[in-house]
């Protein structure tokens, strides 16, 4: 392997300070490269040495001031109070907190740019409405930067203005104001911003200017540094004029010296225009040094490409076991979102030979909260307070069974139980607050609602310390999970003292659910590291992370166009134009960051796999990045393109057969004996699916039973039979003769039948009091709607007389299995029966898409065809056992199909020569009905048929059994 840039570095160092590197202080973009530093360090010393100071770039400038770095709540409060306070004196109204949050946040990223960049906050927010201006009064800018000006407010010029513009010029405005006082309230408090630490330290007016005076006989040294701020532009070509300061620039001659290589852009400037040296010379040719194969692996699918590295790591085996310095294998992930793919895909341990190695990972980036179970019940907590916000009693009930469910609770799953049948059995959509608290424990401090703003981080740190102290006692908690407990905790606890500071300030007594948004952010973010050895074994890491390391063998995930280099920038209210001509950061300058830290990767490594996923969906071009396409033109490398294929296999369907063995005909047999009935929808569940059948009316398996939050449709059929029944009943009292006259006035109680419908169909009692939410409102409407329906239809059909409602009627009815007499018990509830003309009617209410239209009683009777009728099937059924069990003849079978009966009507129609089912028609189908029927139970109860299921896949699409019939 090539000497890494930072034994290089070490080098260096040790040859150019000797003794005096202890008073040395050692700066770099972030903290990962200081252990290897000090590793190289100790490599070339060979002996106890006093080691020098290390610092990121913020932390050491953060020396230069005697205020304290405002945390990012105090700054947004801040500038929330600052703003208020410019609208009042502009006569405007004053903005919420949780409208403000989203602008504050873009201004305050806004504000530190133009800190960082030393850009005149007065003269970048003033508005130029005469274009002349912009040449003597930016004279300083250069042509270019003064068109990009000229060309923005030119769209602003009077009478062009738009009403999105008029609100930007108002914005734009304040900005001068907005930004001065919020720096003022923030230094009255003892504070000051990141960004404002840089401008002062650039200026000369630093509190604390002598801050480098402890490494005044080492240097300053700055390591890897590829994009400056004009603000540090400016100090460290200070300190290098004054002789304190040393840089280190990773340079490679590859894009250094092409100047239209995006890479090597700000190096470039840092050279050329800044005029820094690099301690370590002239650029080397490190990339084209030597000609290297890069693996190019295509997935199909985000965390598909964590599972190369599965196969492709075993080769890298020996090189992890032989490790003898640090930097061996490396695995960035461009997408970070591929942490947790990566985690679950690698092993903890290898075979090499005979032995089994432990498999040593260190994870830079940290465990992420929002990955824990602990995230999922904060989240939780949020979401039960967020709903009671609006002094809301009660919480639905999805949250309470996740509550109940949730791994962290420590609910018994008798508890569990207990309360999931109460929600069940009395179809608790919305579950009262009080009958939560009541529980006690856990429930009484995650179901009480948060009394104020103020309140509500100290609620939700009791909720997880009593959690917290519940696993502990209990020796259940991985390290991983209490360290994320504690951060949580932690991070509560800051953001109390933020909320109670700021809050107290002020009325925000309804700002209850912006808080709740709040805390939710605060915690998403964290993270803890996870152990590991940062100089050993495999290093996990992000992009950002890997600046200034060099490893032998790197495997980059998720190299596709739009992650990197990052298609999205962050938003800002200054226009692109603008930033332009102040030298602001624009969407070129992340397109050369991540251009540069892509290829200094590659300068020293020997094995590079590359890896990207060409599935194309809503977030993904399915593209691999042009830093790949790049590479492929101009590096001369050899590339081996790699298509990994998941094994996809679909399972075969399983031939499910029940056999009629002893067991199941004994149930059977209860048929024969009279001991269980025969109904319409047993008989036509059994025709349209044996085994469905065998599942419901054999084995008894039962749907789980759960809360129905969305009325399902059998509940609208239960309904609407309900109302009907009832609506006639009340008629039937006083006389069974219908006229269309008292059917209109009767339609009068509609409405507030349809309420005792719902109230009896899902709680059992049509008296009980029900709150109706907007779903529910729905479903009435649409019953209402349903029963004007069939009453406009019995209006114009009118007079008719009532002879039963939901009459119940049995027959015994005689059939053979193989030449043996068999008799079963055929048993209906009949919807209504009525006469009119003579005629006596078998009515049957139907809410779903049932067919007037049949082709033969064969078809309507074969399991495995596509023209069976079940609403035939059981009206035909239900006439049968009527006539029999009252001997009546000539009885007409008739529907009443809601979604066509307007059209259509409400008789049968033989599709085969469109005649109407009445009359000799009938009485001739009536007989091949018993003769199917008998045919089909002669089927059932054979005990060599077994139970299969329907070849007809249709049968399935709302069946319960799907599964179970392999399907």
């Amino acid at each position: 392997m090539m000497k890494p840039f930072l034994k290089e570095v070490a080098e260096d160092l040790v040859a150019q300070l000797k003794d005096n590197l202890q008073h040395t202080a050692i700066i770099f973009n972030n903290k990962r490269p200081a252990a290897y530093l000090q590793n190289h360090l100790a490599d070339i010393i060979k002996k106890p040495f006093w080691s020098p100071s290390f610092f990121t770039i913020q932390e050491f400038f953060a020396l230069s001031t005697n205020l304290k770095i405002a945390d990012s709540f105090t700054q947004f409060f801040t500038l929330y109070q600052q703003y208020n306070k410019l609208l009042k004196l502009s006569g405007s109204n004053v903005m919420e907190l949780h409208q403000f949050y989203p602008i504050a946040r873009i201004i305050l990223s806004d504000f530190s740019q133009i800190d960082n960049d030393l850009v005149d906050a007065d003269k970048l927010f003033k508005e130029l409405e005469d274009i002349a201006e912009i040449d003597h009064q930016f004279d300083y800018l250069t042509a270019e930067q003064q068109q990009f000006l000229k060309d923005f407010w030119r769209s602003y010029s009077e009478g062009k203005q738009k009403r999105q513009q008029e609100q930007f010029i108002k914005m734009w405005r304040r900005m001068p104001d907005l930004y001065h006082a919020f720096h003022a309230a923030l230094k009255e408090k003892g504070l000051i911003t990141m960004g404002q630490v840089y401008r002062q330290l650039a200026t000369g007016l630093a509190t604390v200017p002598d801050f480098i005076q402890p490494f005044i006989d080492g240097k300053l040294v700055f390591v890897g540094f590829n994009a400056l701020t004009q603000a540090e532009a400016l100090v460290f070509k200070l300190w290098q004029n004054q002789g304190k300061a040393l840089f280190y620039f990773d340079i490679d001659t590859y894009y250094i010296a092409d100047k239209i290589q995006e890479a090597g852009l700000f190096l470039r400037k840092n050279l050329e225009k800044t005029g820094l040296h690099n301690a370590l010379g002239e650029s080397k040719t490190l990339i084209k040094a030597t000609i290297k194969t890069i693996d190019v692996y295509q997935t199909q699918g985000q965390t598909a490409q964590a599972k190369i590295l599965d196969q492709a790591l075993q080769k890298d085996y020996p090189l992890i076991e032989n490790n003898d310095g640090p930097g061996k294998v490396a695995i960035i992930l461009a997408d970070e979102s591929l942490l947790l793919p990566v985690l679950q895909t690698i092993p903890t341990h290898f075979n090499l030979g005979l032995e089994r190695h432990a498999l040593n990972l260190n994870v830079t980036m940290g465990y992420p909260l929002v990955a824990s179970s602990i995230f999922g019940l904060a989240d939780l907590w949020l979401s039960v307070q967020t709903q009671m916000a609006d002094d809301k009693l009660s919480v639905n009930f999805k949250e309470v069974e996740a509550f109940l469910s949730h791994p962290l609770t420590g609910i018994s799953a008798h508890t569990r139980d207990k309360i999931q049948l109460k929600l069940i059995a009395e179809q608790l959509v919305e579950v009262p607050v009080l009958r939560l608290t009541g529980q006690k424990g856990l429930f009484e401090l995650f179901f009480s609602k948060v009394s104020s703003a103020a309140a509500a981080t100290l609620a939700l740190q009791k909720v997880l310390k009593y959690v917290l102290e519940q696993q502990l006692e209990n020796k259940i908690l991985k390290q991983t999970e209490t360290e994320l407990f504690v951060a949580v905790i932690k991070e509560l606890n800051r953001l109390h003292d933020a909320l109670n500071t700021h809050l107290n300030a002020a009325d925000h007594t309804n700002e209850l659910p912006f808080v709740l948004s709040i805390i939710q952010r605060a915690v998403q973010s964290i993270s803890v590291p996870l152990a590991g050895e940062p100089l050993q074994g495999i290093q996990v890491m992000g992009l950002l992370e890997s600046r200034n390391l060099d490893f032998e063998q790197v495997y980059i995930l998720g190299v596709n166009e739009g992650v990197l280099p990052q298609i999205n920038i962050s938003p800002s209210f200054i226009p692109d134009s603008i930033r332009r001509a102040h030298g602001l950061p624009v969407i070129e300058n992340q397109d050369a960051i991540s251009a540069y830290m892509f290829y200094r990767l590659l300068q020293r490594a020997e094995k590079i796999s590359l890896v990207y996923n060409a599935q194309t969906d809503d977030n993904n071009t399915g593209e691999p990045s042009r830093f790949l396409r790049q590479l492929e033109y101009e590096s001369g490398y050899q590339f081996n393109y790699l298509q990994h294929q998941q094994n996809i296999s679909t399972e075969s369907k399983i031939k499910v057969e029940i056999k009629k063995d002893p067991q199941v005909m004994g149930i059977l047999n209860k048929y024969l004996t009279g001991e269980i009935r025969l109904s319409a929808t047993a008989l036509t569940t059994y025709i349209n699916c044996p085994l469905q059948f065998f599942y419901k009316y054999v084995a008894k398996i039962e749907e789980p039973k759960e809360v129905a939050e969305n009325v399902e449709a059998n509940i609208i059929g239960l309904m609407l039979h309900w109302i009907l029944e009832t609506f006639y009943r009340e008629l039937v009292l006083t006389h069974p003769e219908i006229s269309k006259e008292r059917i209109k006035q009767q339609r009068k109680n509609l409405p507030a039948l349809a309420e005792r419908a719902f109230a009896k169909i899902v709680f059992n009692n049509e008296n009980h009091a029900v709150a109706h939410n907007g779903m529910q409102k729905v479903v009435l409407a649409i019953v209402e709607e349903y029963a004007n329906i069939i009453l406009d239809y019995d209006e114009n059909h009118a007079p008719f007389q009532i002879i039963s409602l939901e009459k119940k009627d049995q027959i015994a009815f005689k059939f053979e299995v193989n030449g043996a007499p068999k008799s079963i018990t055929l048993f209906g509830i009949i919807d209504r029966i009525d006469q009119k003309n003579g005629v006596v009617r078998i009515v049957d209410y139907k809410t779903g898409n049932d067919d007037l239209k049949f082709s033969s009683i064969a078809d309507v009777f074969d399991t495995n065809g596509n023209n069976q009728n079940k609403a035939l099937l059981q009206t035909l059924f239900y006439t049968h056992v009527f006539e029999q069990a009252n001997a009546k003849e000539w009885v007409e079978p008739n529907i009443y199909s809601v979604r066509k009966m307007r059209k259509e009507g409400s008789l049968f129609i033989d599709s085969s020569d469109k005649t109407q089912l009445n009359g000799e028609r009938l009485q001739a189908i009536k007989g091949e009905f018993i003769e199917m029927l008998r045919l089909k139970l002669a089927e059932l109860f054979d005990e060599n048929i077994p139970f299969i299921p329907t070849t007809v896949e249709t049968s399935f699409t709302y069946s319960p059994y799907v599964t179970l019939c392999g399907i």
